[in-house]
């Protein structure tokens, strides 16, 4: 990789929350913890799903899958970041950059299109429920999570291969405390204009079209929903799905915001909150959110103590 003046650009400095100073180490114990608890509760509903025989429905296949992508997606980011923000010197080589950037960006679009595959799995149930059992069979389920990835990993390679093959400037210094395309796009030199059409249409594609499906979902749920005669029937039916709704709204609501910008040199220290938010506290949010609003999960966990105990 050569910058504008052809000097080899050996390493990519990562300022992230360097203006935060002593405030750092604060933010390093709370980072730490949301991790150990992400970690533990994606890996809770993981192992609750697999065990017991009540879950082995489709909703709860893709709610295994999230939980999955959740635990690599912030592998990915977590684990570099606590160790640089007690580094003096928080670089990365290119090929580091590279991969961190390339995982982020596949787990993330996978959990887009998973989050898209749920939502038509609660759609089917409630809108379709005499034809569920043919409109998500096995097979179809299994082809919806292997889409979500490989969807991922074809649109992953291209932009990130693009990218890295942009010619860089003088400075090496990253306004993040990750590789984020947009970042690194801020940092090159020549014909921006095409990355960030590029980062324009990757958003498009796999944020507001999976989003835009999601709300056409729930719009025919909710219109099956009014017509439920009473009003504990429609509580009951609405139950089954607002935890998948209020885990959509966290994640692509923060998302748009984050990558709907003008330009690539919108992304400077005030964005990292924002970035903090959906690729470290999101995360955290979904097991409480799948568990504590799912009477089925907690039944499961409760089995699952008591037969231990």
């Amino acid at each position: 990789m050569d910058d504008a003046n052809g000097t080899a650009v050996t390493e990519f400095i990562l300022l992230g929350f360097s203006y935060l100073g002593t405030y750092q180490s604060a933010l390093f114990w709370g980072v730490l913890f949301v991790y150990l608890v992400t970690l533990l509760g994606n890996s809770l509903i993981i192992t609750v799903t697999l065990l017991d025989p009540a879950l082995s429905t489709p909703m709860y296949f893709f709610l295994r899958h999230l939980s999955m992508i959740e635990i690599l997606y912030t592998t990915t980011i977590v684990p570099r970041m606590l160790i640089d923000l007690f580094s003096s010197h928080p670089a990365m080589s290119p090929a580091s950059c590279f991969t961190q950037m390339y995982f982020f960006i596949l787990f993330g679009i996978a959990e887009c299109c998973l989050l898209t595959a749920m939502a038509y799995d609660r759609y089917a149930a409630i809108c379709r429920p005499l034809h569920y059992a043919m409109l998500m069979n096995w097979q179809v389920c299994v082809g919806m999570v292997g889409a979500s990835y490989l969807m991922g990993i074809i649109t992953t390679t291209t932009h990130s291969l693009f990218i890295f093959t942009l010619p860089f400037q003088g400075t090496n210094h990253v306004h993040h405390f990750l590789c984020d395309n947009l970042a690194l796009l801020s940092l090159t030199s020549g014909d921006t204009f095409r990355g960030e059409v590029a980062n324009l249409v990757l958003t498009l594609l796999f944020i507001m079209t999976p989003f835009a499906l999601i709300l056409f979902s729930y719009v025919r749920i909710l219109i099956t929903i009014l017509g439920v005669a009473s009003a504990q029937g429609r509580q009951k039916v609405f139950s089954t799905c607002s935890s998948h709704l209020l885990v959509v709204t966290l994640f692509f609501g923060s998302a748009t915001i984050a990558y709907m910008q003008p330009g690539a040199s919108a992304t400077q220290d005030k964005d990292q909150t924002l970035s903090l938010f959906y690729t470290v506290v999101t995360p955290k949010l979904n097991p409480f959110i799948y568990t504590l609003r799912n009477k089925e999960v907690m039944g499961a966990l409760r089995r699952k103590v008591t037969k231990h105990l």
